[in-house]
């Protein structure tokens, strides 16, 4: 493309990027709210564990896996602008609901308002059927709130393939995924402040009405890039530069669609489903626990400014590190000639080293008692997944057509919710454990619950690497799929 054109070029991908961003960035404030309220507000007055809470999550992961299983084709057979509208819509309502939870708790257990749940006596029979009955209600809400998210990633992937050329879609997918990080950054300077002023339940309620503001820009904004009248013919271009000369230009729903069963023939697909099942765990423990881990360890509990402090510094490393984890590719496909997989997968190693840094944070926070440590080393493993999963994204753009993309990324989604129900049930009953246990329980010189966390982020410093190795074993070149 001429200078002349790319002065010409509008930029509306840009905007609708800024969008996806937007949509990742209350995903995440929406999956935020249960714990960040969780220790100091949900704990005390439903009388949960640990166990409770790892079971809620669990479940959450699970469902969330299972929805993306058909998430994905959703999206594909609705369209993008409806599915993502319905997906939006649907997710914003069950975070709305969970404020409702502590109503029902009431009703169903026949006490007299929410105030009575905190006032039972701990262990009495009254406050298990309290803890049981609220774990089925909040199961409940975070079923329809992961149907609901469980259509942003295919979505966001699918609009990334539409509007942006192989070359971009990494550095597209780690602004866009960079709301993930922007979500959990934000979430520790809203939600307790809103909870300690309003109530937990209307942390619920205001931030999962986002998501309907969300939904009026998408309905104005968003059309094909063939169809929308803010994309001119050079941007046009841009978006196609990957297509073959001569080829006629096909729009994505044109385009043959491979089956489900099919999609699971390939190697391409197993290697996406690697390396999310592996490694999104890793992430949504550290999102889902972090608030606990740094209020149980260092007495910093989430409404305290030192707790927001420390989440905060967290994912501001998170944020900053991550996009620039998607411009590296860019740099290897530009600068020294890699085809975009090889960029991609090569960036992708580095990036598996920073977890790593994981394996230092409970050593370094206990003996030298400072919580900040944890932080700033869990900042730096959450970057590198943040940075991992931008480009492992974009391999699916790479080796598959439009047509299916959100089929894939919906596939490996489910991979990811497995790993992720796994860990998040095996966490929260080895924290449960442990802490009974107490100095019974040791592991690598710690004992307790310190013991516990130290397991778990043994495990979370590797997976990485796991995956990568399993990923370049199954797919060691760049091999796209063509029907």
């Amino acid at each position: 493309m001429s200078t002349t054109q790319q002065k010409l070029m509008t930029n509306w991908r840009w905007w609708l990027c800024s969008l996806l961003f937007v949509a990742t960035t209350v995903n995440y404030l929406d999956r935020q709210v249960l714990s960040l309220t969780y220790e100091e507000f949900i704990k005390p007055e439903f009388h949960w564990t640990d166990a409770n809470y790892g079971t809620i999550t669990s479940f959450f992961s699970i469902f969330y896996a299972i929805c993306c299983l058909f998430a994905g084709k959703f999206i594909d057979w609705m369209g993008t602008k409806k599915g993502y509208l319905i997906a939006i819509g649907v997710w914003s309502f069950g975070a709305c609901l969970h404020a409702l939870c502590g109503w029902g708790t009431a009703l169903l257990t026949g006490l007299d308002g929410t105030k009575a749940l905190a006032a039972l006596e701990v262990g009495s029979n009254v406050a298990l059927a309290v803890s049981t009955t609220s774990v089925y209600l909040f199961l409940l809400c975070r079923s329809i709130l992961a149907l609901g998210e469980s259509g942003n990633f295919p979505a966001a992937i699918k609009v990334t393939a539409e509007y942006f050329p192989k070359k971009d879609r990494a550095f597209a997918t780690s602004i866009f995924n960079a709301g993930a990080s922007v979500g959990a950054l934000a979430a520790p300077l809203l939600i307790p402040p809103l909870a300690v002023k309003f109530g937990w339940e209307w942390a619920f309620i205001i931030i999962g009405g986002l998501g309907f503001i969300w939904m009026f820009f998408w309905a104005f904004m968003y059309e094909k890039p063939e169809k929308s009248p803010r994309v001119n013919e050079a941007e046009l271009a841009y978006i196609h530069q990957d297509d073959e000369i001569g080829e006629e230009k096909k729009p994505a729903q044109d385009e043959p669609s491979i089956p489900f069963v099919q999609c699971l023939r390939y190697k391409q697909t197993w290697a996406f489903i690697s390396g999310k099942f592996f490694t999104d765990g890793v992430w949504w423990f550290f999102l889902f626990w972090a608030p606990s881990y740094f209020s149980n360890q260092f007495g910093a509990p989430a409404t305290s400014p030192l707790g927001q402090a420390l989440i905060f510094t967290l994912y501001a490393i998170v944020t900053v590190v991550s996009i620039i984890g998607g411009y590296l590719p860019k740099v290897f496909v530009e600068k020294k000639g890699m085809n975009p997989y090889a960029g991609r997968m090569l960036a992708m190693l580095i990036f598996a080293f920073f977890p790593i840094a994981a394996l230092f944070a409970q050593p370094l926070g206990i003996n030298l008692n400072s919580a900040w440590w944890p932080a700033i080393l869990i900042g730096l493993a959450g970057a590198g997944h943040q940075a991992w999963s931008a480009n492992l994204y974009s391999t699916i753009g790479d080796m598959f057509p439009k047509s299916t993309i959100a089929s894939i990324t919906g596939i490996g989604t489910t991979a990811g919710g497995i790993g992720s129900m796994i860990i998040q049930k095996v966490a929260g009953n080895l924290f449960t454990h442990a802490e009974e246990a107490g100095a019974a329980f040791r592991f690598l010189g710690f004992e307790g619950k310190p013991a516990g966390y130290f397991v778990m982020f043994c495990f979370c410093g590797v997976a990485y690497l796991i995956a990568w190795t399993i990923m370049k074993s199954l797919v060691p070149k760049y091999k796209p799929i063509e029907l």
